[in-house]
């Protein structure tokens, strides 16, 4: 069942930026989940004290086996932990799959489009992982705020490369664009959007997940852009302190 605790055990880890990485973890027992859905792990010190934060999942279902991409928080109790010290080995709890709103189907065939402001690209990644290991055509445009170079992750998985069998990527950085990036610093624009993105005509379903207000000037310009609201799904996280 969701709702209860699951032992985890730490497999590997990889660095995807200096501020973050990603964990994967052996979860005995479990159950498969959905691509944009989330966890709940739970950190037990040796007094006894407790810490629990929720995650995005990274990656699709792939046995007893998840994995969650991290960003460090400036003085945070349970993420400079797991972005700098969790080794091998080391055991926590999770509890999930949760959510049921922000998720892909995999059997969906309509378009989508994915909007990330920086970390929000985790669950995002997680369904255009899924695309990939379903071997589907489904059209996918995938929108990707973030500062600087230095703060993208999946560099590999996304790549180089503006397309592969119908998945575009469009990279908008605000504060420090690479060399090889024509378009100068700035926000995430609707006019962007609409260049990169989908019409509204095509009926996408949008997924925009990042800080607050990346998610809501987003949400409202594709509104502005006539996608229908029903076909809008947002998630964000944390205060926020300056869209990506």
């Amino acid at each position: 069942m969701a709702g209860h605790w699951r032992p985890a055990t730490l497999l590997d880890h990889r660095r995807e930026a200096a501020t973050a990485r990603t964990l994967v973890l052996h979860v005995a027992g479990w159950p498969g989940h959905q691509p944009g859905q989330h966890v709940d792990l739970r950190l037990t010190a040796e007094d006894g004290y407790t810490a629990q934060r929720s995650y995005s999942l990274a990656a699709p279902t792939s046995g007893d086996t998840i994995e969650l991409t991290v960003q460090r928080v400036p003085d945070g109790e349970v993420s400079p932990y797991l972005v700098d010290v969790a080794d091998i080995g080391d055991r926590s709890e999770v509890r999930g799959p949760l959510g049921g709103w922000f998720i892909w189907n995999t059997d969906q065939t309509t378009p989508v489009m994915l909007l990330a402001g920086g970390a929000g690209i985790v669950p995002l990644m997680a369904m255009v992982r899924a695309r990939r290991d379903q071997h589907s055509t489904t059209l996918f445009r995938v929108l990707y705020s973030l500062r600087c170079p230095q703060e993208r992750y999946y560099t590999d998985e996304l790549g180089h490369h503006p397309h592969d069998d119908g998945l575009e990527v469009f990279f908008a950085y605000t504060r420090h664009a690479p060399p090889s990036q024509p378009r100068p610093p700035g926000r995430l624009t609707p006019a962007e959007i609409a260049t990169h993105g989908l019409p509204p005509d095509l009926a996408p379903t949008c997924f925009v997940c990042g800080p607050t207000g990346f998610v809501e000037s987003t949400a409202d310009a594709l509104l502005a852009l006539g996608h229908h609201p029903r076909a809008v799904k947002t998630e964000r996280f944390g205060p926020s302190k300056g869209s990506p």
